[in-house]
């Protein structure tokens, strides 16, 4: 398969969902990529622009019998990794979204397939094409470690977003579901290891699995002394309240997402990835006791939005076929954010500590 010519990637879309749908559309307005074929277990509205394209119900059968350049995998998380080496092995290049598996197990699979097969993988943390998560990050490698990781994503969901929580839940807890993106920056700002995780989790409706917890927090601790805690509550029970903290804290100050929430509902998509504004803060005190210098305030104006955000997505996926990229760190991280969630998702379930 020549991946170097300038002919479209032939794409086929698994997984019709909110995430599906908008990595569909950026395909299609990419001609970079052909969409072959959309797959979807049952009949879904699509946005305008997919209508036109064949729909199929089986992943397997249109593996088979399309041999795409590319697979994309926006399916619910406890079929992607079997997917994503069916597609691997058949020669397909491989978009997935996060979480890459269910188990670290199969997370090291879909990458050593990628490997032994020569095929791209790229997972779906769309916060690492977001320029203020960019800055967020630099901005917090240039302060040094040891650092303190502050962080939750919080919704108060109803009517359809509540009913895909409630989906989503069937196989995966809301601290693993998104808090792979937020332990994903955490290993970005600092290259120490995560050593142990906590985790501590509650049942909040009658609406999901008796096994289930709608409501989780994990604390993780890394070997350089660093620590971090990841909060994420989905329903309609839950507070509106400090429902979206972004802080890193290290001795030399601290960087900060700062959000406008009084103008921004916790279930809208658009506001978990728009920052708003940066504030950075120097601790260096003069020998008046004062601050030697004011808090700078980075503004983030005409941020790009969700849809805009997919299609920087795809288009590194486009770049890394092409250019043939080394995806190495990219999937080891993938790897390493997957496995403190689950680590935090087992504490939950036995009330221990987990030792990495």
């Amino acid at each position: 398969m020549n991946m170097n010519s300038d002919k479209p990637l032939r794409v086929f879309v698994a997984g019709l969902g909110n995430m599906g749908r908008s990595h569909a559309l950026a395909y299609h307005n990419n001609p970079g990529f052909e969409i072959v074929s959309l797959v979807n277990r049952s009949d879904v509205p699509l946005p305008a622009g997919l209508g036109g394209y064949p729909t199929r119900r089986s992943f397997e059968e249109a593996i088979a019998e399309l041999k795409p350049d590319v697979a994309s995998i926006n399916t619910y998380s406890d079929s992607h990794a079997d997917y994503a080496v069916m597609a691997l092995e058949a020669g397909s290049h491989v978009f997935v979204e996060k979480p890459l598996a269910t188990t670290v197990a199969d997370a090291e699979r879909v990458v050593a397939a990628a490997k032994a097969n020569g095929r791209k993988l790229v997972i779906g943390y769309i916060l690492r094409h977001h320029p203020s998560w960019m800055r967020l990050i630099d901005e917090a490698r240039k302060l040094g470690g040891p650092y303190v990781f502050r962080m939750n994503l919080n919704q108060q969901s109803s009517g359809p977003t509540w009913e895909t929580h409630k989906a989503l839940m069937q196989t995966t807890s809301p601290i693993v579901d998104c808090g792979v993106h937020y332990l994903d920056v955490m290993c970005q700002i600092t290259d120490a290891k995560p050593v142990e995780v906590r985790g501590m989790g509650l049942r909040l409706t009658d609406e999901i699995a008796p096994a289930m917890y709608n409501y989780g927090h994990l604390q993780v601790l890394f070997d350089d002394g660093s620590i971090g805690w990841y909060e994420a509550g989905w329903g309609p029970m839950m507070s509106e309240t400090a429902f979206f903290v972004k802080d890193v804290i290290s001795p030399k100050g601290c960087v900060s997402i700062v959000m406008n929430e009084a103008a921004t509902k916790s279930d809208d998509v658009d506001a978990h990835t728009k920052t708003n504004m940066i504030r950075v803060h120097s601790s260096a005190i003069g020998a008046d006791g004062k601050f030697t210098s004011p808090d700078r305030q980075l503004s983030m104006q005409d941020e790009p939005g969700h849809q805009e955000l997919c299609d920087r997505e795809q288009a590194f996926l486009l770049k890394a076929i092409r250019e043939d990229l080394d995806l190495t760190r990219h999937m080891d991280d993938a790897v390493t954010s997957l496995r403190v969630c689950l680590a935090a998702d087992e504490s939950v379930r036995t009330g221990k500590a987990v030792k990495l």
